[in-house]
């Protein structure tokens, strides 16, 4: 066996050592970039079973006589560590725990790791007709190209996002600072990376943990406020310097070393300094979910100050309320109107788009929900402030076909089917176009959704996955298994579950498995409404038969459902916070009990006790 190490990217050498326990291949190697390089090293030590012989041969480990070797690898950066000598010194150590516990160690431990939060949730969607489960991946996908009847396989999918999203995005045990999942997770192998390797912070990252909360890793979202610390500084430099504003601002992308600016292309993104506004959102809404008052207090709450200051400097009063401009709606164009300067061009940049303002109140009210949370009192300067903005938002508006309007006027859409749902945030992941919360939003919300998809919208994976979750908040259960039915139709390529941008292996883009988990938990249970809803739009005449267990709901619910004949049979309900809770099922005409007694306002639980419930 005649073993070496390259690849495409920048050697800077190899090394071959053969000796007793220790028969290693080193790499040294940079990034590309001229200026300011990430270095690295990469050690791989092999492990023959007896009998066997090593040799070297220049940059080559040649080993005879072995039936088995283990590998042990491991490569740090500079980009944790500060000399090369540091990053070696870690390198070595985790090569040599690594070796001395062996490989069957290693792999029970890390089943036993990645069982503990992957094995917190199960779903049986029913099983697949004509045998379609035992067949190959890619005849399987060969067929679902036509029929999503294969529900084993939607259930496949299912779990392999929530692999991804363990296998991707983990807290650091040792106090450093953990990358979230980018757009290819930890899967890329180029250098360079689609998109830079950056993080896109107008849907795309924000997508990739949709999963984390419901789906029961909440843990794995952590790495995203890891990113969040590191950029906050700089962002409020870019506040400053840019807008003249305290707090904090984030553009629409962010990198390793948190840089918040435009970028410098692609006018229909750059210009939107809303991406620290979403953040802010998963950071009151990961509280929703855990409770962590620890978590509220050091992250959330100092976070959600930072950004709604900016926004209190960065809105201005125009037709009697505070909007926000120069802004955009990611990612979408309009026809310049025949009475302005530049009539018939296509523009992206105004002031005043719905998406700003859905925003912007979903933080305001989530920063004094968490004030209140804290015990900080409405005396509080920041806490008057920002109760006093909110009521200052222009709401939002309706246009003449009943829909939406996306943005302060009633402009006609380059793209009538843009992928990006942009002023649908509030419908999902948002929530106060929320059938529960507001009907009227709701309705025209329903036009613009349905005005997106009849003219093209979901032309990419991740676009077509949000499509999923936005009719599952809709509660057009049948409309979101179509919308699955056509992810499986396009996106996938012939040979793999990954999410792509055509079809083709062109790019992998991880926030479209992250999505389509979303989109089938989104059917099963929600909560962001204020109530603990089961089967909201479930897919009764695909999905008629199944269950699911341990799905988590906002205030902290463990819940497990059954379900028969396309209606639910009965669900338990773990109360692991104990708080109050608010259910509903399925469409909210049928009469339910809890525990057997009838259940007609919401209920003051106890921690640790689990609650059966059923219907009529």
């Amino acid at each position: 066996m005649n073993i070496s190490m390259t690849g495409e990217i920048r050697i800077l050498s190899v090394t071959a050592s053969a000796a007793p326990d220790n028969n290693t291949l080193t790499l040294k190697g940079s990034s590309p970039q001229s200026v300011d390089p990430i270095l690295w090293t990469g050690q791989a030590r092999f492990v023959p079973d007896e009998g066997a012989v090593v040799s070297v041969s220049g940059k080559n480990l040649i080993i005879t006589n072995a039936s088995t070797v283990d590998m042990f690898f491991d490569a740090e950066t500079s980009y944790r560590y500060a000399s090369e000598a540091a990053w070696e010194a870690e390198m070595q150590r985790k090569i040599d725990v690594a070796f001395a516990l062996g490989y069957d160690a290693v792999k029970s431990a890390a089943i036993v790791d990645i069982t503990a939060l992957l094995g917190r949730v199960t779903l049986d969607l029913g099983t697949s007709p004509n045998g379609w489960a035992a067949l190959p991946t890619d005849q399987r996908l060969a067929i679902a190209r036509n029929t999503s009847e294969d529900v084993q396989l939607s259930t496949l999918v299912f779990n392999f996002g929530r692999h991804l999203l363990a296998a991707s995005s983990r807290p650091s045990n040792d106090g450093t600072v953990a990358l979230p999942a980018n757009l290819q997770g930890i899967w890329n192998n180029s250098t360079s990376a689609p998109f830079g390797g950056k993080y896109t912070i107008n849907i795309n990252i924000e997508m990739n943990y949709w999963p984390a909360g419901p789906t029961n890793m909440i843990e794995t979202e952590l790495p995203l406020f890891d990113l969040i610390s590191v950029a906050t500084p700089r962002g409020q430099s870019a506040a400053e310097r840019m807008y003249g504003c305290p707090g904090t601002v984030f553009h629409h992308n962010l990198d390793l070393w948190g840089d918040p600016a435009p970028t410098d292309n692609f006018t229909q993104s750059t210009m939107w300094p809303f991406g620290s506004a979403w953040l802010a959102w998963h950071a009151i809404d990961h509280y929703r979910f855990t409770l962590d008052k620890t978590f509220l207090q050091e992250v959330a709450y100092p976070f959600l100050s930072e950004v709604t200051s900016f926004y209190e400097c960065y809105a201005f009063e125009n037709e009697g309320h505070n909007v926000t401009g120069p802004s955009l709606s990611p990612e979408n164009r309009f026809m310049v109107p025949l009475n302005e300067r530049v009539p018939g061009v296509s523009e992206s940049v105004d002031i005043a788009p719905a998406m700003d303002g859905q925003l912007m109140t979903e933080i305001f009210q989530g920063f004094l929900e968490a004030a209140s949370m804290l015990g900080i009192p409405d005396s509080d300067p920041a806490v008057a402030a920002a109760r006093t903005f909110l009521p200052t938002i222009k709401p939002q508006q309706i246009g003449s076909l009943g829909q939406i309007l996306e943005w302060r006027v009633e402009y006609t859409e380059l793209v009538t089917g843009q992928k990006h749902l942009s002023p649908l945030w509030a419908l999902m992941p948002g929530r106060a176009f929320s059938p529960l919360i507001n009907s009227t939003l709701f309705d025209a919300a329903e036009v613009l959704l349905d005005r997106r998809v009849s003219h093209g919208s979901g032309s990419t994976g991740w676009s077509r996955t949000w499509l999923i979750a936005q009719y599952a908040r809709a509660f057009r259960g049948a409309d979101a298994w179509t919308q699955l039915g056509q992810w499986f139709a396009v996106f996938p390529p012939p040979f793999s579950l990954y999410n792509t941008n055509t079809g083709s292996t062109d790019v992998f883009q991880i926030d479209g498995n992250f999505g389509f988990v979303s989109g089938i938990t989104e059917m099963l249970l929600q909560s962001h409404a204020g109530v603990v809803h089961l089967l909201p739009a479930l897919p009764a005449d695909d999905v008629p038969t199944g269950s699911v267990t341990g799905l988590l709901a906002r205030g902290n619910f463990e819940v497990d459902i059954v379900w028969d004949d396309g209606a639910l049979l009965s669900a338990n309900v773990k109360s692991v916070s104990g708080g109050s809770l608010a259910l509903r099922v399925g469409d909210g005409t049928k009469d339910m009990f809890v525990d057997g007694v009838a259940y007609t306002v919401p209920l003051a639980t106890t921690m640790g006790m689990t609650y059966v419930v059923t219907t009529a």
